[in-house]
């Protein structure tokens, strides 16, 4: 599990030769002039690398906006512009910095519907292809991508629990933009029903069951590696096959 440094590490400014919001983005807030010159660095993009950076040092409990906003190179009314408070700028890391989960589900979702319709698969546009098979491949790049995601995304949202009060205040602001960790899960039980419903599954496959499962075990990957602090079992690309082959013998038509 994640444990931020301490805090007197945690608030030391970068130096000019180490990467991060204030020594990257500050340079590039002030214009350039002279041939060759690059192009000031938006506001909206400072502001959400600096949020990145803070959030993975210093965990999302412990961030500020008016941290954020000294990172960013601007003041914090400046970034009340582009951003509701924290848990909008949290939102748009997830989206903007790490794998993009909730996109893979929903081109999975449309494309299933699509390739049901036309009786034709992604990978191959045949129709003997359309079954389990094409399904197997879809699970595997969806354990891929959330294996990704949960292990990125642990370590920032970690420290929300040491904290009762700031979880539910982050919980409430989430559940008002329509986010959250249910979101994922929704969509992937969303692509089963899909699934199911185009007869590529069993017919009595629980959608939300078997999402949970994939994703549990996604999660739990993740969880042990950062708790363990060592990177146990086999390759990202071998335990998502095995996973989605696992779930696939549970929920296969017969």
């Amino acid at each position: 599990m994640h444990h931020s440094p301490h805090p007197g590490a945690d608030r030391r400014e970068p130096s000019p030769s180490t990467p991060g919001p204030t020594s990257g983005t500050r340079a590039a807030s002030r214009p350039e002039t002279g041939p060759g010159a690059r192009p000031a660095v938006p506001t909206r993009q400072r502001i959400v690398d600096a949020a990145e950076h803070l959030m993975r040092t210093l965990g999302l409990a412990r961030t500020t906006t008016k941290e954020i906003a000294r990172a960013a190179g601007c003041s914090e009314a400046a970034l009340y512009k582009h951003f509701t408070g924290k848990e909008e700028l949290f939102v748009a890391v997830l989206q903007e910095r790490l794998p993009p989960l909730g996109p893979l589900l929903a081109q999975l979702s449309g494309e299933a519907g699509e390739a049901g319709e036309a009786g034709e698969s992604i990978a191959s546009g045949t129709a003997a292809d359309a079954g389990g098979d094409a399904v197997e491949r879809r699970l595997a790049a969806i354990v891929r991508r959330a294996v990704e995601f949960y292990e990125e995304s642990m370590p920032i949202a970690s420290s929300l629990f040491a904290e009762p009060a700031l979880l539910q205040r982050h919980r409430e602001a989430l559940r008002g933009i329509g986010a959250g960790p249910q979101v994922p899960l929704r969509m992937l039980a969303d692509y089963l029903a899909v699934e199911r419903d185009r007869g590529r599954i069993a017919p009595g496959t629980d959608p939300d069951a078997a999402a949970a499962l994939l994703l549990g075990a996604c999660y739990q990957r993740a969880f042990l590696r950062h708790f363990m602090g060592v990177e146990d079992g086999p390759p990202a690309a071998e335990f998502a096959a095995s996973t989605a082959r696992t779930l696939m013998r549970g929920i296969a038509r017969t």
